[in-house]
C-alpha cells in the first residue's frame, strides 16, 4: 500500500490523492490548485478552518463537509456554494462526491479547547479500497477507540491533544496497517516527536507501517 499519495501540509493539514482528491484542515496552502473534490474540516480553530486556504482549492464542483455545529460559519465564510455544502453530527454515514464517509466524535476527555458538547468530529474516508481516518483534534476516548482504518493519520503533539505516548499506545491497540503523525512541530510538541512515535509504536507493534510527513 502506497502513502505517497498523501501530503501533510502543516500542523492537520493534509491532501490525500487518488480517485478523487481529498483535503482535511487546508492551513496555510502557499499556491492556488483549485483541484479540491472534496475538502472536510473537522472543527472551527483557525488553524482547522482557514477560508483562504479554501479559496485556493475549491473548483465549481467542490464538496465541503463540515460538523452541523458549524453551520452558519462555513456558509458565512467558505465561499463555496451552499449547496455543496454538507453537515453532519459524529456518527453518522453517508456518500458525498463519490466517497463513503462516517464521521467520528473528536473530543477532549479532560482538557477544555475541545468540548464533546460541540460535537466536532473526525472522518473515516473509503477511497479506491483503503480506509483513511482522519482524527482532528482529540484525546484517545472510548469513541476513537471502535475506529477500524486501513491508515491512520493522528495528532501527537501533546497540550490540546493526545501526546505521542497516549498516540503510540492508541495505535498499537486499533493495529491500522500504517500511520501518519501530525499536529506536532510547529504550533505544539515538537519536532523530535515523530521519532518518538515511531521507536515507542516499534516497541508496541511493529508490524504497523509509520511514515514521518511533517
Amino acid at each position: 500500500m502506497t502513502l505517497s499519495n498523501i501530503t501533510v501540509n502543516t500542523q492537520s493539514s493534509i491532501r490525500i490523492g487518488g480517485s478523487k482528491v481529498l483535503y482535511f484542515d487546508p492551513y496555510l496552502i502557499p499556491a492556488a490548485a483549485h483541484d479540491a473534490d472534496l475538502i472536510f474540516i473537522t472543527h472551527e480553530h483557525y488553524d482547522h478552518f482557514e477560508p483562504e486556504s479554501i479559496a485556493r482549492l475549491k473548483k465549481e464542483e467542490t464538496f465541503l463537509i463540515a460538523p452541523e455545529s458549524m453551520k452558519k460559519k462555513t456558509l458565512s465564510e467558505s465561499g463555496i456554494a451552499e449547496g455543496n455544502c454538507l453537515f453532519y453530527q459524529p456518527g453518522e454515514s453517508f456518500e458525498a462526491g463519490g466517497a463513503a464517509v462516517e464521521t467520528i466524535p473528536a473530543y477532549n476527555k479532560l482538557k477544555p479547547f475541545h468540548p464533546k458538547g460541540k460535537k466536532w468530529q473526525g472522518y473515516v474516508v473509503t477511497m479506491d479500497d483503503i480506509r483513511y481516518y482522519v482524527s482532528g483534534d482529540t484525546d484517545v476516548n472510548e469513541d476513537i477507540k471502535k475506529v477500524r482504518c486501513d491508515v491512520a493519520l493522528i495528532p501527537i503533539g501533546g497540550f490540546y491533544t493526545m501526546d505521542w505516548k497516549q498516540a503510540a499506545e492508541y495505535i498499537a491497540q486499533i493495529k491500522p496497517q500504517a500511520v501518519i503523525p501530525t499536529h506536532y512541530g510547529s504550533i505544539v510538541g515538537n519536532k523530535t516527536d515523530g521519532e518518538d512515535f515511531r521507536k515507542m509504536l516499534e516497541g508496541l507493534n511493529g508490524k504497523i507501517r509509520v511514515e514521518l510527513k511533517l
